[in-house]
């Protein structure tokens, strides 16, 4: 199972030859990470506001096909590894096609948990809603 964010492209995500800039798709897996917090664990929403932080340690994106404006692409995010306080994070870019479905990226990012204590950040468990709401998202 996988969580499911869409998105159009519009031409300011789009470079001058006209395909997707690549760092757009760095920045939808932000968007697409952001949404599933906000539909299934939103009291991390609260917790980032006050000592919690989530650190990207590692982001990469495989490219297989350009992408252009107004493609829709379904940004498809799975839970791969998940530790005492770090989580990776799977995604898929799929583009729908008049033919079916293409898969256009994949790509992989990892957080960890930390808090915010004395000026400092020190690592933490992932929250425990947190880990619930990707138990029903692992690979």
């Amino acid at each position: 199972m996988y969580y499911e964010w869409q998105h159009i492209i519009t031409f300011e995500e789009t470079n001058l030859v006209g395909n997707v800039y690549y760092a757009n798709h760095i920045r939808w897996q932000g968007s697409c990470r952001e949404m599933f917090l906000r539909d299934h664990a939103p009291d991390i929403l609260t917790q980032l506001n006050q000592d919690l932080v989530m650190v990207t340690t590692r982001v990469s994106c495989e490219y297989f096909n350009e992408l252009f404006a107004f493609d829709e692409v379904s940004v498809r995010m799975q839970a791969g590894a998940v530790t005492e306080s770090r989580v990776t994070m799977l995604f898929d870019y799929v583009c729908k096609r008049d033919n079916g479905e293409e898969l256009m990226a994949r790509g992989e990012q990892q957080i960890a948990c930390m808090l915010k204590k004395n000026g400092k950040t020190v690592p933490t468990p992932i929250p425990k809603s947190l880990r619930e709401a990707l138990t029903a998202y692992l690979s």
